[in-house]
């Protein structure tokens, strides 16, 4: 049992969808990573929001998003982070739609 307000790491395959937060899927247990290449690390709040991942792949971080909320539960920022550590920052009004500038 996880601390509160620790996030709670699981292990997945891949993800679906476009949209942001993306939603990871196909579980994995944590036995099954040592024998895979490519993996998620997904992050879940209390409440079982998705809080970030990041892609796995040779046991380095390939790919990492960060995600927080509004109070209403919709995207409130997406943190983008790349494999050259370049940050992209994205942001939600409190409909999910996307804030220029």
């Amino acid at each position: 049992m996880n601390p509160p307000n620790q996030p709670i790491c699981r292990y997945f395959s891949t993800y679906s969808g476009v949209r942001l937060p993306l939603k990871l899927s196909q579980p994995l247990e944590e036995h099954a990573i040592a024998n895979r290449n490519t993996y998620f690390c997904g992050y879940f709040d209390q409440e079982g929001r998705i809080t970030g991942f990041q892609k796995m792949v040779y046991s380095e971080v390939e790919l990492e998003h960060r995600y927080t909320y509004h109070p209403n539960g919709t995207l409130k920022q997406a943190e983008i982070i790349d494999t050259e550590q370049e940050v992209t920052l994205l942001n939600f009004d409190e409909n999910g739609v996307g804030i220029q500038g």
